[in-house]
């Protein structure tokens, strides 16, 4: 059994000065629910064994934050295929980076994201930004991943922990 975890960035902010697309930055907001995320994942014992991450810089720093508030020990690699990446693309980072890990995270983009939950579960769960899906798939390699093989394990938004004693 792997567990794919997918982490849509935090709230960007639209208003900041930025060159393109890819170096919009979070706001204040993505960078609490980025941290609250990494916390609670170390809390439920999901702490991923890899992390992968889009280069966009929100989603860098998405994962640079949820890593350091969790106290994630996994590595973390960048992949500019995770950026504007169609489902496939998505499973095929999954299958070039998961190797020997049991919870690999990818952090990204919407529509993507609830896209490749629908690919992988049969079922549609909404991905808004800084939320969490685990996807429990019967593969004994990331390269096996298909189409309505996995279940919804949890979907976690951060506005669920608001108020509570991280």
């Amino acid at each position: 059994m792997h567990r794919l975890i997918l982490f849509r960035h935090g709230k960007s902010d639209w208003d900041a000065s930025y060159g393109n697309d890819r170096q919009r930055p979070l706001n204040k907001r993505g960078e609490r629910a980025a941290g609250t995320m990494g916390i609670v994942l170390r809390q439920m014992g999901e702490a991923p064994d890899r992390i992968v991450s889009s280069t966009a810089v929100r989603a860098e720093s998405t994962a640079e934050i949820a890593r350091l508030a969790g106290g994630w020990s996994g590595p973390l690699e960048l992949s500019d295929d995770l950026y504007g990446a169609s489902p496939d693309e998505v499973l095929a980072v999954a299958a070039r980076h998961g190797g020997s890990a049991q919870r690999l995270m990818l952090i990204g983009h919407e529509p993507a994201w609830s896209m490749v939950t629908t690919q992988l579960t049969g079922g549609r769960v909404a991905v808004p930004t800084g939320s969490v899906v685990g996807i429990d798939l019967d593969i004994d390699d990331w390269s096996q991943t298909a189409p309505a093989s996995g279940t919804v394990a949890y979907a976690l938004h951060p506005r669920m922990f608001k108020g509570w004693d991280l």
